[in-house]
Parts: structure tokens; C-alpha cells; sequence
């Protein structure tokens, strides 16, 4: 059934004559009927073109942007924005038919009356003026909490999440008082915010000391999702829910209360009041409300899991650092007293006005080498304490390879005699040189060639070498390698062998001892000479580690 424009919400009071200078298109084939149609609207203070047939009137609407239409029901069947009156023979079935299909706004019997059809044209334009004017008040709505729920996005902070909201509520809404307060929850940090218009105080910090007595209406509103409303005249929203005392207080005219909530339960609520002039909410409005506090619940619980997470951290480098410091303390402490013990060893062992016997002497070899082991893991744990914390800076000068191999093979060759073990050298240039730390470089060489001795069993090898490689940039490279003929690596503990304390299940079965720091402070100085380091092995054949390093200047890493 065709609609008329009085069965749409129109208030009796629409006005009969245009209040402004209104365009509007007559499109009749009847002459008669079309300049009478004209002639009233004129009268009306309507502008008027008129139209008698279909290519008339596209050619009127492709220039011009009326107002209404006023169509003839023959005519009605036109794609146009403007809202359409037809004129309609209420006694012709198909006349209406066609009027309803074509989807015309409203319509008149035709003959039409000069007022009924003045009255008609201007309620219909005023009709579509007020949608319009909702639309766009619904879309700047939308888009001021849009921008308010990215403001929420941009920050971690609480306070300025909680701020975000209400002053974005207050100057969205026109309101007179905006407040938010969060329940104690492990959830959120217990925070309040408030906003209020230009000349009216702040509200007292007690009225949120008994924010928790909010909470039961909060999570009777939060388990049946609805906001708590008034308009002045009725309250909306949930029969049973409670106004909270701090919102009553306010004596509001209107106000919507909101909870924000996770789960099963609220953990906070939101209030908007206007104290003076009541006010209807849209169903658009509070649904929107309902949205930016999801948003700022959904930030406050964020923010408060970071600010958790960032004080655990804070603890955990705080206790790191004191077990460095305690380290770096234990450390140079040791090294004292083992100082003194290696140099009484050596002065008794060289004493020729009294010599020791051979099972004394040998029993001293014996405290010598252990002595030396602890001072090794001295070294290491006191390589490891200053890492990441008193890294000091790289010494670097011209560093000849084949004389510091030759150092470092030199002073294990005895430990690995008492190993049974062979340590072979292969030449190496003499004018290989590279820009490094030597003293690091030695530990480095040392580190591996000590790691060879001790995981190569009686009657074994190791070779060491060294040759000059240019990588695909053409920049010259030094290349040494160490290879052992011992129990070797498997594949599965080989990807976590330059992880500190990590050591091999072979290592802890065979009783071989180690700290598991050795590769991890030497992964550590070849990367900061600009280096790297891999490692090949076969389980019980043997493993080789080479070590690559510029010829040319590194960059080193002194971090």
C-alpha cells in the first residue's frame, strides 16, 4: 500500500509556505494541470521549471538540483536524489502500482489542492532536510569518537587513557560533567578522571573514594550490555540497576551511565551528565558510547599488562646486575690469593739450594696444572661478568697470525703431551696480518685449541692452520682453522654449543671438565672484530671450528 508523507512522524505544525527559496521541478504532460501545479507553488515562494515530458525533465535535473519533484505518476520512473510528489489517480490501480514500484516518497490525488499541495511539497523537503541533518550529525559523531578511540590506541599510559575519554565524551556530547572511575581489579590500575565545562569546579576527590559501591549496578548493566540513561522526564536502560550515589549526586537533567567491563564482570564505569537541560539519546549515541568504552577498557587492561611487564623487567636487570657486581667481586677476590699460590708453587719447583724429591715434584705438577684451571674459569667468569655491562673497548694494533698461533700452540703443547695429544701447526705466511686485539686474539685461539685438547682422547690430534680466503665482496679474509680428532658433537646440541653454561651430554658423561663459557666469550670477541665463527663436527670423529676474520679494518662491535 502506497504510504503517504502524514503516516511518517510529520509534526501537524509543518509549515504551508517555503521559508526560503526552494527549487522545485514540475513535470506534468497535462498543460492545464502543470501550470496550475506552477502557479501554486509561485505563490508559495517555491522557484519553478516546469517539464511536459521525460527529456524535458532530464535535461532541467542535468542542470539544476531541485528541491522536490512534483511528477505526474507517468513520469514517475526517474533515478534522481530529490525527494519525489507524485500526482496520482487514486481510483487507477495501475497509476498506484506504478508509483509504489518506482519507490516515490509521497504522493497526491490528482487534481491536486493549492494548499494540500503546497502543504505536501514543503513537509516532504522539510522531511528530508531533518534526515540529512541527522545523517550528518551521526557521521561528525561517529568521527569524533573515531578519533577518540585512536587516541586510546596511540598511549599505554592509564591517566592519559582515562583523560582521552572523557574529555572526548564531554566535548562530543556537550556535556556539563564527564567522570571515570576503574573498581579495585587485578585487571586495570585503580584510576579516576574527570572533565567539566568551562565555569564549573571540579568534582570533590571524595565523591570517587566509593567508587567500588558503583560496582553492583556496573555489572548488572554489564551483564545484560546496556547503558543506564535519563532524559530529565524517565529513566532508561535496566528496570533493577541502581543510579550510582556519585551520579545522583550530581542532580543531572540527563545522563548516561556506561560500565566498562571484561569478561564476565565490570571492572569500571563511565558517567555523562548535563545538569540543566534534558536530552534524548539515540540508540546511535549510546551505541557508540558502548564502543569507545570497550575501546578504554581494552587499553587500560593493555596498559596496565605493560606496566606489569616493564616493572618485572626492571626487577629482573636490577637482579641481574647485582649477580654481575656480586660475580665481578667474587671474582677479583680469587684471583688474589690464587696469584700468590701460582707464584709460592713456581719459586718452591725452580728452588735449587733444596730441591724437592721426584714424588713431590710430580705431586706439585699436579697442583700447578689444577691451579691453572682455576685460574682459567677465574678468566672466564670474569669475561662473562663484564659482558653486556664493562665491556672495554678493543685494543687494536697490527696483529701478526702466525706468530700469535704459534704462541698459543707453544704454551698448550705441554698439556697436551700430558694428554697424549699431538698439536700440529701447519706454516703460515708471515705477512698475514690483521687489525685486532691480540691479547683477545690469543684467548680466542687458546679457547679453542684448550676445548681440542680436552675432548681429544689419548693418542689423538690437532691441527691448526691458517690461509688467506677473499669472500664474494673481494675483501681479504684470514680463515684458521682447528681440527681434533675427538669424541666430536652431535647434530641436535651443536646449534646450542655457543650457549653460555651449555655443555655437551658427551662432555657431562665423559667428566670432562669445563664451565661451558669458553665458546660463548669466543663466538663473543671474533664477532666484535668483525668476524665469524663456525663449527663442523661428526659424533666421535672429530670437530673443526674455523674462525674468519678481515684482513682489512673491522668495524668493531664495542658493545
Amino acid at each position: 500500500m502506497l504510504t503517504s508523507i502524514e503516516g511518517d512522524g510529520l509534526p501537524a505544525d509543518t509549515p504551508h509556505v517555503a521559508t526560503v527559496p526552494y527549487l522545485a521541478v514540475v513535470a506534468d504532460p497535462d498543460s492545464g494541470r502543470r501550470q496550475f501545479v506552477a502557479a501554486a507553488l509561485e505563490s508559495a515562494g517555491f522557484t519553478v521549471r516546469a517539464a511536459g515530458n521525460s527529456a524535458d525533465l532530464s535535461a532541467i535535473l542535468d542542470e539544476a538540483k531541485p528541491s522536490v519533484l512534483v511528477l505526474d505518476s507517468s513520469l514517475s520512473d526517474i533515478d534522481v536524489a530529490a525527494p519525489v510528489l507524485a500526482l496520482v489517480d487514486l481510483d487507477s490501480p495501475s497509476e498506484v502500482k506504478a508509483v509504489e514500484h518506482a519507490g516515490v516518497r509521497d504522493c497526491i490525488a490528482k487534481p491536486p489542492a493549492a494548499k494540500e499541495l503546497i502543504h505536501r511539497a514543503t513537509a516532504l523537503i522539510n522531511l528530508v532536510s531533518r534526515r540529512t541533518e541527522a545523517r550528518h550529525e551521526a557521521e561528525t559523531l561517529r568521527e569524533r569518537l573515531r578519533q577518540v578511540s585512536a587516541a586510546l590506541r596511540g598511549t599505554n599510559d592509564p591517566q592519559q587513557i582515562a583523560d582521552f575519554v572523557v574529555t572526548g565524551f564531554g566535548e562530543t556530547f556537550g556535556a556539563d560533567r564527564v567522570c571515570l572511575a576503574t573498581f579495585e581489579d587485578d585487571r586495570v590500575p585503580l584510576i579516576t578522571a574527570q572533565w567539566h565545562r568551562r565555569g564549573l569546579d571540579p568534582l570533590p576527590g571524595t565523591l570517587f573514594a566509593a567508587a567500588e559501591d558503583a560496582r553492583p549496578a556496573a555489572d548488572l548493566l554489564w551483564s545484560r550490555a546496556e547503558p543506564l540513561t535519563a532524559n530529565g522526564a524517565s529513566v532508561g536502560g535496566t528496570d533493577d540497576a541502581e543510579v550510582p550515589a556519585q551520579l545522583a549526586a550530581l542532580n543531572a537533567a540527563a545522563y548516561v551511565a556506561v560500565p566498562m567491563g571484561d569478561g564476565s564482570s565490570s571492572l569500571g564505569i563511565i558517567w555523562i551528565a548535563l545538569l540543566d537541560s534534558p536530552r534524548e539519546w539515540s540508540r546511535a549515541e549510546l551505541g557508540l558510547i558502548q564502543h569507545v568504552a570497550g575501546n578504554a577498557a581494552h587499553g587500560l587492561i593493555q596498559s596496565h599488562l605493560i606496566t606489569s611487564q616493564q616493572q618485572v623487567v626492571k626487577q629482573l636487570r636490577e637482579l641481574d646486575k647485582a649477580k654481575t657486581d656480586f660475580l665481578a667481586t667474587v671474582n677479583h677476590e680469587l684471583r688474589t690469593p690464587l696469584t700468590s699460590i701460582m707464584a709460592y708453587l713456581d719459586m718452591i719447583q725452580e728452588n735449587t739450594t733444596d730441591p724437592v724429591s721426584t714424588d713431590v715434584h710430580q705431586m706439585l705438577d699436579i697442583v700447578v696444572r689444577n691451579t691453572e684451571r682455576l685460574r682459567l674459569l677465574i678468566e672466564d667468569m670474569l669475561s662473562v661478568s663484564r659482558h653486556g655491562h664493562e665491556l672495554s673497548p678493543l685494543q687494536l694494533t697490527s696483529v701478526r697470525l702466525a706468530r700469535t698461533l704459534k704462541i698459543v700452540t707453544a704454551a698448550l703443547t705441554p698439556l697436551a703431551k700430558l694428554q697424549n695429544v699431538s698439536i700440529v701447526l701447519a706454516p703460515v705466511a708471515e705477512d698475514l696480518d690483521i687489525l685486532a686485539d691480540e691479547v683477545q686474539l690469543q684467548q680466542v685461539f687458546t679457547n679453542l685449541v684448550s676445548n681440542a685438547i680436552k675432548f681429544t682422547p689419548g693418542g689423538g690430534r690437532i691441527d691448526v692452520g691458517c690461509v688467506f680466503e677473499t669472500d664474494a665482496g673481494g675483501t681479504g679474509r684470514a680463515a684458521v682453522t682447528v681440527a681434533d680428532t675427538g669424541m666430536g658433537i652431535s647434530d641436535d646440541e651443536l646449534a646450542h654449543i655457543f650457549t653460555r653454561f651449555y655443555r655437551a651430554s658427551n662432555a657431562m658423561s665423559g667428566a670432562v671438565p669445563g664451565t661451558g663459557l669458553g665458546l660463548a666469550i669466543t663466538q663473543d670477541i671474533v664477532d666484535r672484530h668483525g668476524g665469524s665463527i663456525d663449527v663442523a663436527s661428526q659424533l666421535g670423529q672429530g670437530t673443526t671450528v674455523t674462525v674468519k676474520l678481515p684482513l682489512d679494518t673491522p668495524s668493531p662491535q664495542n658493545h
